[in-house]
C-alpha cells in the first residue's frame, strides 16, 4: 500500500527549538491553525507535546494535505483536526476564527501576496492580543546577510523568482498596516528566526 507520508529533515533539528517558544508564547488552550503545514511533522510533533491545544493543520498542495492525513492516520491524536485546503493569498479561508496563527517555512517560498494574504487573515482570525508566529530565514538590513542564508535566497530566486528571503523589516511594516505589533524576535538554529505579532 502507498504510503503518502512525507518528510523533511529539518523538521527533526528544528522542532523542539520551535516548541520551546511555543510553550512560552501559545495560550494553554485553543485552536492553532497552522498555515502552510507541508509534509504535517511539526504539527504532529506539536499536537503531541501540546495536548491542550487543537491544531488546525492546512496546505494549497494535495500532496503535503495527504502526507499531513497519513501521518495523522499512522500516529492519531485527538487534537490533531483533518487537513484543510488553505491558499494564504486567497481572501476565503477556510476557518473563521483561530487563538493563535503558526506559520513555518512559508514566507521565503511563496510569491510575497501570500504574506500578504497571511497577515490579512491573521487580522481576520485573530482576537485582539493573540498571536501570530513566523519561523524561518530573514533578511535584517542592520546586518549581512548569513553565507548560508545567501546561496538559500540565490537557490530559491533560481527556482521561482517571485521566492527568496524577505527583509523583516519589510514584513513587519505589511504586518502594522494589518493590525499585528512585533513583540518578539527569536534567534533560532540555522540562521532561522521566529518572529511574533500580537493582534492590536
Amino acid at each position: 500500500m502507498h504510503d503518502a507520508r512525507r518528510q523533511a529533515p529539518a523538521v527533526a533539528r528544528n522542532r523542539d527549538s520551535i516548541l520551546q517558544v511555543l510553550r512560552d508564547t501559545l495560550p494553554p488552550q485553543g485552536l492553532i491553525v497552522e498555515v502552510a503545514s507541508g509534509t504535517g511533522e511539526h504539527a504532529l510533533h506539536f499536537a503531541r507535546e501540546l495536548p491542550g491545544l487543537t491544531w488546525q493543520p492546512t496546505d494549497p498542495s494535495p500532496e503535503a494535505r495527504a502526507s499531513i492525513a497519513a501521518w495523522r492516520l499512522a500516529h492519531p491524536s485527538a487534537n490533531l483536526l483533518e487537513p484543510l485546503a488553505l491558499d494564504a493569498a486567497d481572501p476565503d479561508w477556510p476557518v473563521e476564527r483561530a487563538d493563535a496563527l503558526l506559520c513555518i517555512n512559508m514566507v521565503h517560498i511563496s510569491p510575497w501576496e501570500a504574506t500578504v494574504g497571511l497577515m490579512a487573515g491573521a487580522r481576520r482570525l485573530l482576537a485582539k492580543g493573540a498571536p501570530l508566529l513566523l519561523y524561518g530565514p530573514y533578511r535584517r538590513g542592520d546586518r549581512p546577510l548569513e553565507t548560508s542564508n545567501a546561496a538559500f535566497d540565490a537557490d530559491l530566486k533560481a527556482r521561482d523568482p517571485r521566492w527568496g528571503l524577505r527583509e523583516l523589516d519589510d514584513v513587519s511594516e505589511l504586518a502594522a498596516a494589518h493590525d499585528l505589533a512585533l513583540e518578539a524576535t527569536f534567534e533560532m538554529p540555522a540562521n532561522n528566526l521566529i518572529v511574533v505579532f500580537r493582534h492590536r
